[in-house]
């Protein structure tokens, strides 16, 4: 595991607990317990943590939001690998609800090019969702949820997303997370949005989470649903295999996608 993806996951864990030892921290990730002392002397450089005798605390701070733009530079492989796993699963005829973020845009991008299917309905609060997915138009029609802008992620929020969504049967609801944790569920740092995901998860017959490694492991502030609750949860190869096995041991189906499931548009 890349030592910048270890600091990230020991972060969260010392978010989530508050106080772990450093003993505690190099059985939870596989490495010595001087490695793990370097990587909190290096979280503690950044602000990150506060040293304390025999291992770490953090410190607290409200987490921060990224714009879409911002966080489109990151894991961008993981992500359409993961869009194009996603998109594999929609048939012809199928009614699908697509949210809105990085992830999400990766899952339009592959739909948009799979020019077999055809009558597939996408419901999403997303504009650059449904601007990506205009350009299948008529093998897709797209419907917006409506709602009020937030432009941070190019997203509607409530009011009327919830009215519409206690209307429709989607098929599929494929959504995205800023975490995902065996014991502590699926989770949005954002609450107008975790609104909009909570209905889609709730209305659909089949619920997909689409998150890069990164997520897996870390928990945000808004619960959107257990971990139990999903049927599938699609992500990538920067995924520690302790948080794939943990949620795997609840029943949830995982799978690890790889660059192999995207091709490059030309």
């Amino acid at each position: 595991m890349p030592a910048a993806v270890r600091r990230a996951r020991m972060l969260n864990a010392l978010r989530d607990r508050e106080f772990l030892r450093v003993h505690d921290l190099g059985e939870m990730f596989g490495v010595s317990e001087v490695t793990v002392r370097g990587d909190l002397d290096h979280l503690a450089a950044q602000g990150e943590v506060r040293r304390v005798h025999g291992g770490a605390m953090s410190v607290t701070r409200a987490p921060v939001e990224r714009s879409f733009e911002d966080a489109s530079a990151a894991n961008v492989a993981e992500k359409q690998a993961i869009g194009a796993a996603a998109a594999a699963l929609v048939s012809s005829g199928d009614l699908v609800a697509l949210d809105v973020g990085t992830t999400a845009m990766a899952v339009a991008g592959a739909l948009r090019r799979r020019e077999e299917l055809g009558s597939v309905m996408v419901l999403t609060n997303g504009l650059n969702i449904a601007l990506e997915l205009e350009r299948a138009h008529p093998r897709v029609t797209v419907v917006v949820t409506g709602g009020t802008l937030r432009p941070l992620q190019h997203s509607l929020v409530q009011p009327l997303a919830d009215r519409l969504l206690a209307e429709l049967n989607p098929d599929l609801a494929i959504v995205g997370c800023n975490g995902i944790d065996a014991e502590r569920g699926v989770t949005n740092i954002n609450l107008p949005e975790a609104e909009v995901k909570r209905g889609m998860l709730n209305a659909a017959r089949r619920r997909v989470i689409v998150a890069d490694g990164s997520k897996l492991g870390a928990v945000a502030p808004a619960h959107l649903c257990d971990a139990a609750e999903v049927d599938l949860v699609l992500t990538g190869g920067s995924a520690s295999s302790q948080s794939v096995s943990a949620l795997r041991g609840l029943g949830v189906g995982v799978e690890v996608v790889n660059r192999s499931h995207h091709k490059e548009e030309l």
